[in-house]
């Protein structure tokens, strides 16, 4: 039986602040991590903040985006065997949303 393909699911958050760590995996010596706060699509806070290692260079009150999956962040970095589980990947300049609001 093949196994299952699961695509990663790609979420909007906002950047509340920054996570300082002196000793840490030796995958996040040059990494810096972010606290989000998940976003549903009204901008309003969704379940509880993540820490995040930013790729983009996103800073405190910025609107991202960010993979919250385990292996999607894997396939991202250039390290295949780390505990990594979430990724800013994108800074968000603006939202268009159908019904025409705009954010």
């Amino acid at each position: 039986m093949a196994a299952a393909t699961r695509e990663a699911e790609v979420k909007l958050g906002k950047v509340i602040g920054s996570v300082v760590s002196t000793i840490k995996h030796e995958a996040y010596q040059s990494s810096k991590l972010l606290l989000v706060q998940p976003l549903d699509l009204s901008l309003r806070a969704e379940g509880p903040a993540v820490v995040a290692i930013d790729t983009v260079g996103a800073g405190a009150g910025e609107t991202v985006v960010f993979v919250d999956e385990g292996r999607a962040a894997r396939d991202i970095l250039p390290y295949k065997r780390v505990p990594v589980r979430t990724l800013v990947v994108g800074i968000v300049d603006q939202l268009d949303l159908r019904s025409g609001d705009s954010h």
